[in-house]
């Protein structure tokens, strides 16, 4: 069973940065991608950033590429979502996810296991 702790999220003015974190326990050993989702009130949960573990390659979704950057540190057990030039539209709670299944670089809906969310406002 894996288990997934998100944070770093916040307030921030339109411009700022922020760096999310996201800290595995369990088997995450057997996580083959991990990502980071987003959610905005009224919308459904959107991909924004994917890594495959083992390549380390990355999928940014566009509404964020040139912005957001995924990147993980294995010994810390650790995703990060670097986040820069930051616009009121990425207002939303941010979700890490993994699973020892991928579809392309984003965990697979089998077996996905969730963070519990961590608030983003940039206002």
């Amino acid at each position: 069973h894996v288990q997934l702790v998100e944070s770093g999220g916040g307030s921030v003015r339109p411009g700022g940065s922020l760096r999310l974190s996201c800290v595995g326990s369990g088997y995450t050993a057997s996580s083959a991608c991990m990502a980071w989702f987003r959610q905005a009130p009224g919308k459904e949960r959107e991909g924004v950033a994917g890594m495959h573990v083992r390549s380390g390659t990355t999928t940014i979704a566009d509404p964020v590429r040139g912005r957001f950057t995924i990147s993980r540190d294995s010994a810390r057990n650790t995703l990060y979502l670097q986040m820069n030039s930051l616009r009121p539209e990425d207002t939303a709670t941010y979700y890490c996810a993994a699973s020892r299944y991928c579809s392309g670089n984003y965990p697979h809906s089998d077996g996905i296991f969730w963070g519990q969310g961590t608030q983003v406002t940039v206002s």
